[in-house]
């Protein structure tokens, strides 16, 4: 197990809370950018990230630079009490430099050139543009660097998107040559050219996928895919080279995303690798609380998944850089916040590792496609409303809780998840289109951990898997030679893995194994895949495992076992009888294989038995019904617990041993009511 220790990840001793604050769409309005101040005040908010999208402000015309209404900005929030996140403008660059230069503007996979607009329409290669913004960069940090109120850089918004111009053509071969040592016939193994006769004899006849001309070699979409990561990594880096020579002592961050609606990891750009960049890992955060598709239980589980992945990938405090007091605009029903559910859902974010409660928007905007968003301060401009008292309810309580920044969290128990494997496993074209579900799959596994209050790293395969005792590989399709070495390690070391159908099925260039399985893994596992049956919607098997029967659906894998156990069997079909489940003691330790999708009764039974064979408990010990959530953060010292009820009942808590309340400053030594959507707050000595 890791050791605790404090990491602060920003110059600040306290939790940071505010948000996008805008004030270039406000510049003629003097009173309300004077009002904003008081109202700050009353919010309890204390951090305020400024200069997103700013750039037709502050050079509205190339080379005319207008920083006055920047620097009394920054200069009223400092002298307010307030810090400052200042932001990079790449997001959305002035439409004179788009008419001016258009090679930065972007063209699409059909390969047409993109109109000025919306955001993030740039290409990352376009050398004028990465003049443009190291320029910009180099006078914010010249300007600002060694303000008092900077507490870090919030570089551009949300990376995302690709370009497909001759530019990023160009670059993506280059890319290749670097990648396949300039060996033409390597690369056309890889990605097996002689099907349909793909074979390449030059360079230069590589193009990006496309709906217009080849989108199905799977080798190459997978190299596409890895480009835009790595593309986007590079425009990111030139643009922090004068922040960093300037302010090698300010922190920088970027902003990562999830899905909204499936609420799972973005997928668009390889965060594992991102990660390692930024100095911390900050995302936005835009649940759809309340829907009505799955319990709020169901998905604070789904939140909590993203929050210990994106905690996960620096092993440190994050961010949360961006969330809505109420509603947002962009689901297909933008219902608002229940009472009591803002408090609720910031508190989770701190429970699991994140050491702000920050927000889009401060204020609504007037007018374009984000009026209606949430926001701290509606269109009535009142301090009295619902939401804004919300808001300063939860300020409030986070300046009793400075103690939490900087703890951190530990585990026994990892599961890991591989944006490469999800990229390959959603372009094989075989199993069911619709419910290959990876992420979805991931946090299947990882429910029961959370439901028993037992903490979970989300790791990815490059991080060090010695640190556990259990890990969980689920659906890992695409497995590089190495990460099934490191595999066997952990398991020959004592570790325990478990892993599941439809996984180990291709190599690292999404080319499946001759001769089946890869022998390494049947080594770990004792057994070999033989063939993965995909079932239709309605279809259902079961599982006998112990004493008890589960459903199976979706996928079933055909197993031919060799020297591993067999705990579980299909009851149907033509494989009626044969294993389904299997564990294998490979040198010091045991590997367990599911070999189809089962319900969640089996998850919580089969990793239950884990649980008590490896001893893994949660970091307190608390008795609750189902929905409340207990999470810790550790100091060396100090346990910082945080009690949560995910449901929309009134939940007794049995506390065993006795907690402060620090919100309350009161003992606590018997049975808690906890409201709906309510919440506790408790420190412990160690």
């Amino acid at each position: 197990m890791k050791e605790t220790s404090k990491k602060q990840v920003t110059k600040a001793n306290f939790l940071l809370h505010g948000g996008d604050y805008n004030p270039d769409q406000w510049l003629d309005y003097p009173t309300i950018l004077a009002n904003d101040l008081t109202l700050m005040k009353l919010a309890n908010t204390n951090t305020y990230s400024v200069g997103i999208f700013a750039w037709s402000a502050l050079e509205p015309e190339e080379g005319v630079y207008h920083f006055d209404w920047l620097d009394k900005i920054i200069e009223d929030i400092y002298q307010n009490g307030g810090n400052i996140i200042l932001a990079t403008p790449s997001g959305a660059r002035p439409a004179w430099m788009s008419e001016k230069y258009p090679e930065v503007l972007r063209v699409n996979g059909n390969r047409q050139k993109q109109l000025h607009g919306a955001r993030h329409n740039h290409c990352f290669t376009s050398k004028v543009y990465r003049e443009k913004t190291q320029k910009m960069n180099q006078l914010l940090a010249e300007r600002y660097g060694k303000h008092p109120a900077l507490l870090m850089w919030h570089i551009s918004n949300e990376y995302g998107g690709e370009c497909h111009c001759e530019l990023c053509q160009e670059a993506f071969r280059e890319w290749l040559k670097k990648e396949y040592n300039e060996d033409l016939t390597a690369l056309n193994h890889a990605w097996w050219g002689p099907f349909w006769s793909h074979t390449f004899n030059s360079w230069s006849q590589i193009q990006s996928p496309s709906p217009i001309g080849e989108d199905a070699v799977h080798g190459l979409n997978l190299d596409w895919h890895r480009f835009v990561t790595d593309q986007t990594i590079d425009f990111y880096e030139n643009e922090i080279v004068p922040i960093r020579k300037i302010t090698p002592e300010i922190p920088i961050t970027t902003n990562f995303m999830a899905d909204t609606m499936d609420l799972i990891p973005f997928q668009s750009l390889d965060y594992s690798k991102f990660a390692k960049h930024v100095d911390v890992v900050s995302w936005d955060a835009y649940p759809a609380w309340h829907n009505d598709w799955e319990s709020t239980t169901d998905l604070a589980m789904k939140v909590a998944f993203i929050d210990d992945l994106y905690r996960s990938l620096k092993q440190q405090p994050f961010l949360l850089m961006e969330s809505t007091p109420s509603g947002v605009n962009w689901h297909n029903v933008n219902k608002a916040k229940r009472p009591g559910m803002h408090l609720l859902s910031s508190m989770q974010m701190l429970a699991h590792g994140s050491d702000s409660i920050m927000y889009f928007q401060w204020r609504k905007s007037r007018g374009s496609s984000e009026k209606f968003h949430g926001a701290v301060v509606d269109h009535d401009n009142s301090s009295e409303n619902r939401v804004f008292k919300e808001v300063s309810k939860v300020g409030e309580i986070l300046q009793k809780l400075d103690i939490v920044v900087g703890s951190t969290r530990s585990a026994e128990v990892a599961i890991l998840y591989d944006w490469e494997s999800n990229w390959a496993l959603d372009h094989a074209q075989g199993f069911g289109l619709q419910t290959k579900q990876y992420p979805q799959t991931l946090q299947h596994h990882y429910r029961p951990f959370w439901e028993k209050d037992i903490p979970v790293d989300v790791i990815t395969k490059e991080q060090d898997f010695s640190a556990y005792k259990l890990l969980v590989v689920p659906m890992l399709y695409l497995m590089s030679e190495e990460t099934i070495q490191r595999l066997k390690t952990f398991v020959a070391n004592g570790g325990i893995l478990v892993s599941s159908y439809m996984t180990g099925l291709v190599d690292h260039h999404d080319l499946t194994h001759l001769g089946g399985w890869p022998k390494s893994l049947q080594e770990i596992f004792g057994m070999k895949p033989l063939e993965t049956d995909t079932l239709y919607p309605k279809d259902r098997n079961e599982v006998q495992y112990g004493e008890q029967t589960y459903v199976l659906k979706e996928y079933a894998t055909i197993i031919e076992v060799e020297d591993a156990t067999v705990i579980g069997t299909y009851k149907k079909d033509f494989y009626a009888q044969s294993p389904a489940v299997t564990k294998h003691a490979f040198e010091k330790g045991h590997a367990y294989y599911i070999g189809g999708r089962l319900e969640h009764n089996f998850h919580e039974d089969f990793y239950g038995k884990l649980i008590e064979e490896l001893e893994l408990t949660p970091k307190v010990m608390i008795k609750h019904d189902k929905g409340v959530s207990v999470q810790v953060r550790e100091t060396k010292e100090e346990q910082i617990i945080f009690v949560m009820n995910f449901t929309e009942e009134k939940q007794a808590v049995k506390f065993i041993g006795t907690a402060k309340d620090i919100l309350n400053n009161t003992n606590i030594t018997d049975d808690v009511v906890l409201e709906p959507y309510g919440i506790r707050v408790l420190t412990q000595k160690k």
